[in-house]
């Protein structure tokens, strides 16, 4: 378990610094304040308070998304929850689920048996069954990546693909690119339906070509590109978006190995801006989702359903970060 030593030493203060921000003592900053909570947080850190039987009970559900360490996709999403949780008073217990797990358990039945007053959904995909008991479930339930029409208990958030498609075409565009195409993640999933659609206007709007073949359908890992990246390079392809960065570094993989040089001959962005992202060689243009507001957003609109403010949609604004994977189309690519 984590000490008030361990925090200082984290945030690079003193011992009592961290013990003042924990017990809100009233001569530090409410910045410095704030960052000691958000620590311990992070680090795993409890008292007595913080356990005691006052606080009410949330819970993130999560499922098909990795979460554990820094690197993966889910880590900042669960953390900005929860540390916003801690401040406004509330325990936050993370489950991962499956399948069968939805199939042998009912939604509401689940959260009223283990005292939960609201949930996070993380990862879901539509089939799930726990989607379908979402659209009249009671229970204040925001959805990550998924929407459920005309239940006031149930909100969603995410961020505006459209924008950061769009973007994204934009920036191509200016490099000359016009044969753009599109991996994206698996079907089944709302947010792929999302980027494709996004794709679509954006290439409309633009009056560039595209058709079914530019916009195939994989899976959100980097071996989704071994099945698209040959018909697409043959095509005329010169700039590719992908559905998520592991896709890309699949790109950027598959276009080496077949003798295409990332920029020089195919530009590639990629979508989170995951920490690998910009290890990547070529370090990758991608469009960046901010996980850890992501995660805010999750509470402070769960927080609002809790509190009978039936939120719709919650939607982020992405932002379009350059680095080397993109460049001016080749003369002869």
């Amino acid at each position: 378990m984590a000490t008030i030593k361990d925090i200082a030493n984290r945030l690079g203060v003193s011992v009592s610094t961290v013990s003042k921000g924990l017990n809100g003592a009233g001569d530090i900053s409410e910045q410095l304040r704030q960052a000691v909570l958000d620590t311990a947080v992070e680090l795993g850190y409890t008292t007595r308070q913080m356990r005691g039987k006052d606080r009410r009970k949330l819970c993130i559900f999560i499922e098909n998304m990795d979460y554990e360490t820094p690197e993966q996709f889910g880590y900042d999403i669960i953390l900005g929850f929860r540390q916003v949780a801690f401040r406004e008073n509330y325990d936050v217990t993370v489950i991962p689920v499956t399948p069968l797990f939805q199939s042998t358990e009912k939604y509401d039945t689940y959260m009223l048996r283990n005292g939960y007053v609201g949930a996070f959904m993380v990862g879901f995909a539509l089939q799930d069954d726990w989607i379908s008991q979402f659209s009249t479930t009671g229970i204040p339930t925001v959805l990550f990546d998924n929407y459920i029409k005309k239940n006031p208990c149930v909100a969603s958030i995410g961020t505006d693909s459209f924008e950061g498609i769009d973007d994204a075409i934009v920036h191509l565009m200016g490099l000359g690119h016009s044969r753009i195409a599109l991996i994206n993640g698996s079907r089944n999933s709302m947010i792929s339906e999302q980027r494709r659609q996004a794709y679509i206007d954006s290439m409309t709007a633009h009056n560039l070509p595209f058709s079914d073949a530019t916009m195939p359908y994989g899976y959100y890992v980097a071996d989704a590109a071994k099945e698209h990246i040959g018909n697409l390079l043959s095509m005329g392809i010169t700039a590719i978006l992908c559905g998520n960065d592991l896709i890309a570094s699949g790109v950027i993989t598959e276009c080496n190995l077949r003798g295409y040089k990332v920029p020089t001959d195919i530009s590639v962005i990629g979508f989170d801006d995951i920490p690998i992202a910009a290890k990547l060689n070529p370090p990758l243009t991608t469009i960046r989702q901010d996980r850890c507001e992501l995660g805010k957003s999750g509470f402070y609109t769960l927080h609002s359903l809790i509190n009978h403010v039936p939120i719709s949609r919650t939607l982020l604004r992405p932002q379009l970060v350059l680095r080397k994977s993109t460049a001016l189309k080749a003369d002869n690519p």
